[in-house]
């Protein structure tokens, strides 16, 4: 592993467009997803790919509409001789979802990951940092949110720094 890694992206925009956008001058690197304190192994799947559009509506009655892209990713081992995923590969692969399932490329990207044994968690990028040899694209948890209370806090960090 290489020590000296430069950051490609930092969360700002975790959109399914501004993530492929950003590897995609590295088809040729191995691309490594780092979770919960660890990079998957080296054989990860991505098991389904989910073009998702939800309408809701939160706890203070305000609707709420947007468009996602999930990637469902099993974190299991390598079969003997083989190695991680370029980003080549990844991007060929939803380039092929793509032709069949239309992704919105300012789509939210969401990530699904788990181990065979553990139950699934939901990540967003946190940001992709790059080494020689490989992409490593950070997963951040994704917490739960009360939208109006959120909101609030915006405003009244937005008001005092008027």
């Amino acid at each position: 592993m290489n020590v000296h890694a430069s950051p490609l992206m930092q969360g700002n925009d975790s959109s399914l467009q501004a993530v492929l956008g950003a590897l995609a001058p590295h088809d040729d690197k191995a691309l490594v997803f780092e979770y919960a304190g660890r990079e998957v192994q080296a054989g990860y799947h991505v098991t389904e790919v989910k073009a998702g559009s939800f309408v809701t509506l939160d706890c203070g009655g305000n609707p709420d509409a947007w468009q996602e892209t999930i990637l469902q990713v099993e974190d299991i081992p390598a079969a003997e001789g083989t190695s991680f995923m370029t980003v080549g590969k990844f991007r060929a692969i939803l380039a092929q979802v793509d032709k069949k399932l239309r992704l919105d490329a300012d789509a939210r990207l969401t990530l699904e990951v788990s181990r065979p044994d553990e139950a699934m968690q939901v990540y967003d990028v946190a940001g992709i940092d790059l080494e020689a040899d490989r992409a490593i694209v950070h997963l951040g948890e994704r917490p739960a949110i009360c939208k109006p209370r959120h909101r609030a806090a915006q405003a009244a960090a937005s008001a005092c720094c008027a």
